[in-house]
């Protein structure tokens, strides 16, 4: 049993004015420290896998065909192995 944390943002290529609004709503907030963000999205799967190689290659799959444009995002993931309940 794994546990998948999948980042996923825009490629430092692509324009981000998500992440651009947010950034002058900080300093507009008194954050004037704050010189880039970069807005994305954090997926959370639970697993039921028996070998982290097979469940890192699924979570690969889902990102290229589902939660990621490849495009004009990139990932990374995290996997935690979980105790089966």
């Amino acid at each position: 049993m794994f546990l998948a944390r999948i980042f996923v943002s825009p490629k430092s290529t692509v324009n981000d004015p998500e992440g651009h609004t947010i950034r002058g709503g900080l300093r507009h907030l008194g954050f004037e420290t704050v010189e880039g963000v970069r807005a994305g999205k954090f997926f959370q799967v639970r697993m039921d896998d028996d070998s982290r190689e097979e469940a890192g290659e699924k979570v690969r799959q889902m990102c290229e065909r589902l939660l990621a444009n490849p495009i004009i995002e990139e990932y990374s993931f995290e996997l935690i192995q979980l105790e089966r309940e």
